[in-house]
């Protein structure tokens, strides 16, 4: 799950991790009185969307970037009515743009530096890992393929959290001495205990600035959350902004079934997410295109099975449906009786490639047979990538 930059920055001033004071607006008028509220000057406008790039972005009304730096109230209103209720294009978003629909208000920082800190999940070495560099407002991708030696990874022990040596290490490495070491380990470790309170995958401040006052602050911030840990975390779930999702997804996610839609023409119905990845990749293999990734689960009943079709078919550019099954716990007879019903209430519109394979397997393609239904059967897997890309073609 991903959040705005406002609600990051909300979640940051709860855990103390020092960021300069601001708020969200949806109207001109709202946005003009933070701006007066914050009394100076030095004001920055945002457009809040879930996409980066949004200073180098367009709208589509012409309106050139998502991020503006302005010095009276009354320009803040005038740039938030260019802003609000219009579609920003950036290098994130696709041509399709987003609709900004809050824009952020806050006091604006002349940084002396700008510095990156992230704290990712990394799953291969078992814990959090904090990755630096003193390149930061810049792509941290780039900076990784062109210049990997400006980047420090410090892996942190889970049983122990953030050590004390470790943030100063982290201070020297960033060159944060003399006024800015103390002020830099309190945010090292607000960050992290963040991090660890709100079961994230990822936190990335970039950039982390300091400026002529000895402040170090972190002035944008990008979240990302495990979604299966969000049970714990209503306060969290409750930033969901489904205006941001893929509407496919966000109805997927409502029977349960974990759904990514992608840019192919060949739907996908799988129960297994190692198993799905597979059926993506030989599609692929066999000169076709995945349209999404579905995973029903080991246990999908008929019910689920029938969203899951409803959800492929909603999408106009799908040209042919594979469905792999393998019956551990999900018997392939239960599964091909809510494949039955499912074509038959969505009247399904493309050709249907079926692969059943596990327990009760006979009885499984026996129904699909008898169903008397448009259903292309196919005999392992390879079989069925070769028949919906043919399906495809026809």
């Amino acid at each position: 799950m991903n959040i705005h930059e406002y609600q990051a920055k909300e979640l940051m001033q709860k855990f103390g991790v020092a960021t300069p004071p601001g708020a969200v607006a949806d109207t001109p008028e709202q946005a003009e009185a933070i701006a007066k509220s914050l009394n100076t000057s030095d004001l920055v406008i945002k457009a809040q969307i879930h996409a980066g790039g949004r200073g180098k972005g367009t709208f589509k009304n012409g309106f050139k970037s998502g991020v503006h730096l302005v010095k009276t109230p009354e320009e803040i209103k005038k740039v938030a009515a260019s802003m609000l209720g219009q579609t920003l294009v950036t290098v994130q978003t696709g041509p399709d743009g987003k609709l900004v629909s809050k824009v952020m208000v806050g006091v604006s920082k002349d940084p002396t530096r700008e510095l990156y800190l992230a704290i990712v999940l990394d799953r291969e070495a078992q814990a959090p890992v904090v990755i630096a560099s003193t390149k930061g407002g810049m792509n941290i991708e780039d900076v990784a393929h062109e210049t990997p030696e400006l980047i420090m990874h410090m892996k942190i022990d889970p049983a122990i959290g953030l050590q004390p040596y470790e943030a100063r290490k982290l201070a020297e490495y960033l060159d944060l001495k003399g006024p800015f070491l103390k002020p830099a380990c309190a945010i090292f470790h607000a960050l992290y205990n963040l991090f660890i309170s709100t079961d994230c995958s990822l936190v990335e401040i970039n950039p982390l600035v300091t400026t002529a006052q000895n402040e170090v602050l972190a002035l944008d911030a990008k979240f990302n959350f495990d979604d299966n840990a969000m049970f714990r975390h209503p306060e969290i779930l409750a930033y969901r902004d489904i205006t941001e999702e893929d509407p496919r997804e966000v109805e997927a996610s409502k029977f349960g079934l974990n759904y990514i839609g992608l840019d192919g023409n060949i739907a996908c119905l799988v129960n297994g997410a190692g198993l799905a990845m597979g059926t993506m990749d030989i599609i692929q293999y066999a000169g076709g295109k995945p349209a999404n990734f579905l995973d029903v689960g080991g246990g999908a009943t008929e019910q689920q099975v029938t969203e899951a079709f409803k959800i492929l078919v909603s999408d106009s550019n799908v040209k042919a449906i594979l469905v792999n099954i393998f019956g551990g716990i999900m018997k392939c007879d239960t599964i091909a009786q809510g494949i039955i019903n499912a074509v038959k209430a969505v009247s399904l519109p493309v050709p249907l490639v079926v692969r059943l394979e596990g327990t009760n397997v006979a009885a499984g393609k026996k129904l699909l047979q008898e169903s008397n239904l448009p259903i292309i059967a196919a005999d392992d897997l390879a079989d069925a990538a070769k028949k919906v890309v043919a399906a495809v073609k026809k």
